[in-house]
């Protein structure tokens, strides 16, 4: 590990664990101080990358406001953390055993997540739904990983069946995230994240056809790398 890195970890982690003690304890205030909390978390995990890592984010197109679908390419943990400053409160869509970490997945299940038990089958799903409903009921968009977990660069995996399910379901526009990240976060080397937002994807589609348009969408930096 790097001094940059090791610098790095001493001062998010930490600090994220102070981040996380005020949110729940602004939660117990109300919904708007909480999520002002997580957004400066966001805000913090940024500058420590930018001033420490010097790694720094670009982004190509506007990601809108409002209830919608947020598909976006998965290559670290950078752009979990990044995409709660770059879009309006998300809601965000993440498996259990991060929803439920002890302190973490207090402040998160607060904060508004959608949490997805692989294991429970149909009751995950119906549990996701009421849960994006409620997401579109407070005007928040949902941020969705469609390939399902983090990938390695180059790579362009199928998405998971569960997202054509949710899309279809929500009845939400998609908009399609490409990024880099994985290129510089593992070796934490200074550079550029690139965060490449495509045109926005209709509701209605079938299934096969929202699914290439998203998979192809979010891939985009993969497919023209040299």
């Amino acid at each position: 590990m790097s001094l940059r890195a090791l610098l790095f970890a001493m001062l998010f982690y930490p600090g994220t664990l102070v981040y996380v003690l005020a949110g729940i304890a602004a939660s117990l205030v109300g919904q708007r101080p909480m999520r002002a909390v997580v957004l400066g978390w966001s805000k913090y995990h940024y500058w420590l990358a930018r001033n420490i890592l010097g790694i720094t984010t670009r982004v190509e197109g506007a990601i809108p406001s409002g209830p919608m679908l947020i598909a976006s390419k998965h290559q670290s943990m950078f752009e979990t953390i990044e995409i709660l400053r770059l879009a309006e409160t998300p809601v965000v869509v993440m498996k259990r055993e991060l929803a439920y970490m002890p302190l973490f997945g207090v402040i998160a299940r607060r904060y508004g997540v959608i949490s997805v038990d692989r294991e429970a089958g149909a009751s995950a799903l119906r549990a996701m739904l009421a849960a994006g409903r409620q997401a579109i009921a407070d005007g928040r968009p949902i941020v969705i990983f469609p390939e399902g977990t983090r990938v390695p660069v180059g790579t362009t995996p199928p998405l998971r069946p569960g997202f054509a399910g949710l899309y279809r379901a929500l009845g939400l526009k998609i908009v399609p995230i490409a990024l880099d990240s994985g290129k510089l976060w593992r070796s934490k080397r200074p550079g550029v994240v690139t965060f490449r937002v495509g045109e926005l994807i209709d509701t209605g589609l079938k299934r096969d056809d929202v699914e290439a348009r998203v998979h192809s969408a979010i891939n985009t930096l993969e497919l023209s790398a040299p």
